[in-house]
């Protein structure tokens, strides 16, 4: 039987909707007509092998994303999975499965779960524009409940990443004392094409 994972993509989340038209008016812009090059959530699939099943849901409005609207899509997709899911956040993903694994009912069994420079509870936008992802953070409180119904939970951060410092890397940690932390000194918001570091890690469970 294949070993199933769903990963969570990361996503932006404004507390009101001026902050959400400043970011559309000022945020720099790609050229269109580039083709973007290609990062490791691409690869996932092709990587890990036969031996995994591997879901990658498009979750809502990713520019400026709901918990409500996450947890509702999350829950849905989580239901069709079997029990042992791997499951791995990426940036607010990682924020999104904190929070929602720590608050709402068990669904299914998670064998493992990776948070990818992930937003904790301490989190402020470094841009300091109100991007500050407040409806996805997980109360420090609540997260022991994670700890007790996930076997293995890896918090993995970079410190040259400009975007979540890699302190709040430390809070999960602290709030999380079972967790394995893996700090990465080159890996940006790991916006890297390729992360043979998950890959083994995944196959080592």
């Amino acid at each position: 039987m294949k070993r199933q994972i769903i990963y969570v993509h990361g996503g932006d989340s404004f507390t009101t909707p001026e902050d959400f038209l400043r970011h559309l008016k000022t945020v720099p812009l790609r050229s269109g007509f580039e083709v973007s090059p290609g990062l490791w959530p691409d690869t996932l699939r092709g990587a890990l092998g036969e031996d995994f099943a591997v879901c990658m849901p498009s979750f809502p409005n990713k520019q400026n994303a709901r918990y409500e609207e996450w947890r509702m899509w999350f829950s849905r997709y989580l239901e069709l999975s079997e029990d042992g899911v791997i499951l791995v956040g990426w940036s607010l993903g990682g924020m999104f499965l904190a929070k929602y694994l720590s608050e709402e009912p068990a669904l299914r069994s998670v064998r493992a779960l990776f948070l990818l420079a992930a937003p904790g509870g301490e989190f402020v936008a470094v841009d300091s524009k109100g991007n500050d992802c407040l409806s996805f953070k997980p109360q420090k409180e609540n997260l022991s409940r994670l700890e007790k119904e996930v076997p293995h939970i890896a918090v993995w951060h970079s410190t040259d990443d400009p975007i979540v410092p890699v302190s709040e890397a430390d809070w999960y940690s602290r709030c999380l004392p079972s967790a394995k932390q893996r700090i990465f000194v080159d890996k940006n918001h790991f916006l890297t094409a390729q992360l043979p570091e998950l890959i083994e890690a995944i196959k080592g469970l």
